[in-house]
């Protein structure tokens, strides 16, 4: 394989982007009220204690989310926003969409909790990948 040419400031900045996505469209400004509904959440203050670690392992998943991206958009030779987000979105209908019907197909899970979770992922990729591809 040819050697990846990775920026790592901008894969530092989707990282930060899948958070900020995530704290908007999990919020109950987004569609967090259905989606703990969906997935049997209930808000409990003392399990807010330990929220800090639960991010930081979260944001270490998004730091290797948008390594792999980075090298999938390098080896696509994308440049340009549109490219970027076809990387991304070629990266969804692969890897994403598929892999999470195992939620509704095995353990029984909601096609909406299914649609609310795989469009996150969508437009993350999408924005992610086009961020990437003009920040190489």
């Amino acid at each position: 394989m040819p050697p990846v040419d990775i920026n790592y400031f901008a894969v530092l900045a989707a990282a930060i982007v899948n958070m900020a996505l995530g704290s908007f469209w999990f919020s109950t400004k987004g569609f967090g009220k259905q989606w703990m509904a969906l997935s049997g959440i209930t808000p409990d203050p003392a399990k807010a204690k330990g929220m800090q670690k639960l991010y930081a392992i979260a944001f270490v998943g998004a730091l290797v989310m948008s390594y792999v991206l980075a090298h999938f958009v390098d080896y696509a030779g994308a440049a340009t926003i549109g490219q970027g987000a076809q990387a991304g979105f070629w990266s969804w209908l692969g890897f994403v969409a598929p892999v999470m019907l195992g939620m509704v197909l095995w353990e029984g899970k909601p096609w909406k909790l299914y649609v609310i979770n795989t469009s996150y992922y969508l437009v993350l990729l999408l924005v992610n990948g086009a961020l990437l591809a003009v920040w190489s």
